[in-house]
């Protein structure tokens, strides 16, 4: 079952502020409660409240620095071949011709 980009849209968006709306509840008025409020028990610690967004902006990060990561290494593969194909057909014999002059 495909959804429309709209529906799908709508969805993405009411999880987002859902999931804003619980932890802004959690780590904002939830230190303002009683301990002995039955809240409490709903949410996680509250140390939990920093240690979650730590952990996604360390995997984000990482995340991001390998993709990059993988995209240069295969820039300069792409690159070397590219390179090694224009030295060959343009009549080098070898495609790391030396570059001193032994006159």
């Amino acid at each position: 079952m495909r959804c429309s980009d709209k529906a799908c849209g709508n969805i993405m968006l009411l999880v987002a502020a859902v999931t804003i709306l619980y932890y802004t509840f959690w780590a904002l008025l939830l230190p303002f409660l009683d301990d002995s409020s039955p809240l409490h028990m709903w949410f996680p610690s509250r140390e939990w409240a920093l240690r979650v967004p730590a952990l996604i902006v360390v995997l984000g990060i990482s995340a991001i620095g390998s993709f990059l990561g993988a995209r240069i290494v295969q820039g300069a593969g792409a690159n070397r071949r590219r390179r090694t194909r224009r030295r060959t057909e343009s009549g080098m014999s070898t495609p790391l011709a030396p570059l001193v002059d032994h006159t």
